[in-house]
């Protein structure tokens, strides 16, 4: 398994390429602009994109969509559906940006559903609070957490769908995992779970909220 990392656009989304290099195949996690940045890093990594997955569907998670459909067609695209039926197409706008023709490439997933990229698995945890269709993607050792968790802190639940009760109850889940994993967020730098417990401030309120 090989994970890069590039961020793009103009607030610094942070886009994962997750190579199974041995099968030659990857997918695009959460590619939220440049994407002729995201194709030259693919063709670098010498993989075919198999999936494009979406840990919500906010504007700078989602920009650049359209345009890799553009260069990879009928390439299945993965969010939670509660992201992509919403009345805010401001914010949620790959609905309208794909328009009629999204019906076949458009999937959606939930919580407990598992996924293949080559011979890696990937599974589905919903973790609402910054939206109401925020999911996190457990792929071995590693969480791509979207705007979920960050390092020493986590995504705002002050837009539309968000709420920071469903944000307190999805980090006290995160935390719950069995051991470390890697956290890979939406944002900011990369950390690790069991440093998140240790030194997080959200995570620390959300376990204090569950054990209380």
């Amino acid at each position: 398994m090989k994970i890069q990392a590039l961020q793009v656009g103009p607030i610094g989304t942070n886009c994962y390429i997750l190579c199974d290099e041995n099968a030659h195949t990857c997918a695009v996690i959460d590619p939220g602009a440049e994407p002729e940045l995201i194709l030259s890093a693919v063709e670098k990594l010498d993989c075919a994109v198999d999936k494009i997955l979406l840990t919500h569907g906010h504007y700078d998670h989602t920009g650049g969509v359209a345009a890799l459909l553009g260069s990879l067609p009928q390439t299945p695209v993965y969010i939670h559906a509660a992201d992509f039926d919403t009345p805010q197409p401001q914010l949620f706008p790959l609905k309208a940006e794909l328009g009629a023709g999204a019906a076949g490439t458009v999937h959606f997933y939930d919580e407990g559903d598992c996924l293949t990229v080559g011979t890696l698995k990937l599974q589905v945890l919903h973790t609402p609070g910054h939206s109401l269709g925020s999911v996190t993607l457990l792929c071995g050792d590693t969480l791509f957490c979207g705007d979920t968790l960050f390092a020493g802190s986590c995504g705002r639940t002050d837009f539309p769908g968000g709420s920071m009760e469903d944000m307190m109850t999805s980090l006290a889940r995160l935390a719950a995992l069995p051991g470390d994993y890697r956290v890979l967020p939406g944002h900011m730098h990369p950390s690790t779970l069991e440093r998140e417990r240790a030194c997080n401030p959200y995570i620390q309120m959300a376990l204090r909220g569950r054990n209380g």
